[in-house]
């Protein structure tokens, strides 16, 4: 079946007084329904289809996309249609590469070790993987913790490392080798003690933010630092995350520090921020059909709220009539699970697959504009006017950004 998002169009252009690229998203035709015309502002410059060095993990990428709302086992009632996207904080977004449409039946192999291999998500990270041959799902951020480049060490690959580590751990579940099962913080620590053994990876850290959603609709969520989520119920928000710190935009973080460098600060009377995955704090939701989870590092946080990032989504989810204005409100399009379709490769317009791609697209595009916006003060910025109201910070946070969306679907609905 065709992709939904039969055409999307970009049109580029610059403004001298945000030195930034703005594209409308626009002309969504939709499969059996209405044409809705939408227009989403986001920072990027249209090129050409990624290379596969560009791609997620080569294990998680397949040649053919294929409906992820399929159930790996008939007893499931939930299913997820997930995907990422991202940008680093150094380079321009392009929404046709840094995109991610999840497909639970790829294989996902161990840590990979080739930098070239890894998103270009700079020192953020993320993972999607089914756990083992069930319909629950894991999926996760990692922000690399930056001031480690002061000490010689790439941020980057405590938070990568640690991404893969998990996902394939997730992927390769046996129930016998976990005590109690695998919930988001028990995965959150074996991914820690994987990247903790791992002699390529000698220092570094990140913040992270778990979760496993279930088949029975069930969502466990574990947040270490200011990395989070929010979830979105027909054009409200439900529940959101709130920041671990230990003082201002110093986040709770996961991490390995050399001895030397533990004697060094004692030496001083000083010491190294260490954190464990005991220390996330763990929540617990009941998922519904139509529901919308966004997963997000502080790239996205630092520009935008949970209310900005709820009028994308509100705009794209009834803007394709995946939420519906009825009398009664808002309620659910009755053909959402069409919605998470991934494109099936025959047409030959640019497309973003699928609409949890649409809404990943969107949000990270919003925030990488509100980044380099110096005229409208983002959540970061008010902060510092808080804290140090003698600092001259306006606008936004230049930083890397990484986002995980998940539309939920509930069968027979």
């Amino acid at each position: 079946m065709a992709s939904i998002f039969r055409t999307v169009s970009f049109t580029a252009c610059r403004t001298d007084a945000l030195l930034s690229r703005r594209i409308y998203a626009s002309r969504i035709s939709i499969t059996g329904a209405a044409a809705f015309h939408t227009a989403l502002q986001l920072t990027s410059r249209h090129t050409q289809r990624p290379s596969q060095q560009n791609r997620a993990h080569p294990s998680q990428t397949s040649s053919r996309p294929i409906h992820t709302s399929q159930p790996l086992q008939s007893n499931s009632k939930f299913s997820y249609g997930i995907a990422a996207s991202f940008s680093a904080k150094d380079e321009r977004y392009n929404p046709d590469a840094n995109v991610f449409n999840f497909n639970p039946y790829n294989r996902i192999l161990a840590r990979r070790k080739d930098t070239r291999t890894r998103p270009r998500s700079g020192q953020d990270a993320f993972f999607i993987s089914r756990v083992n041959n069930t319909p629950d799902v894991a999926f996760g951020i990692a922000d690399g913790v930056g001031g480690w480049a002061d000490s010689g060490v790439d941020p980057a690959d405590f938070a990568h490392g640690f991404c893969d580590y998990m996902a394939h751990a997730a992927y390769t579940y046996k129930a016998a080798e976990w005590n109690g099962g695998m919930g988001a913080r028990a995965l959150m620590q074996r991914g820690y003690e994987d990247i903790c053994r791992d002699d390529n990876v000698l220092a570094g850290g990140s913040t992270a933010c778990v979760g496993i959603a279930r088949g029975d609709g069930g969502l466990e969520v574990a947040n270490l630092g200011d990395s989070g989520y929010v979830q979105l119920r027909l054009n409200a928000i439900h529940s959101a995350s709130e920041p671990q710190t230990h003082a201002f935009n110093t986040p709770y973080q996961l991490s390995i520090v050399p001895e030397k460098v533990l004697a060094q600060a004692a030496a001083f009377g000083g010491g190294q921020l260490r954190d464990f995955p005991k220390d996330a704090n763990v929540s617990h939701h009941e998922l519904r059909h139509g529901d919308v989870i966004v997963f997000a590092s502080d790239g996205v946080w630092d520009n935008l709220s949970s209310q900005e990032i709820l009028k994308v989504v509100s705009r794209i989810m009834i803007g394709v009539g995946a939420w519906e204005h009825t009398e009664d409100g808002v309620n659910v399009g009755r053909s959402l699970n069409q919605f998470i379709l991934a494109d099936d490769g025959k047409s030959g317009a640019e497309e973003i697959p699928s609409l949890q791609s649409f809404l990943a697209v969107g949000i990270t595009g919003e925030a990488k504009a509100a980044s380099v916006n110096t005229k409208k003060d983002g959540p970061f910025a008010r902060q510092v006017q808080k804290y140090y109201p003698y600092e001259n910070w306006r606008g936004g946070k230049m930083d890397d950004i990484c986002v995980v969306v998940a539309v939920v679907c509930e069968e027979g609905k």
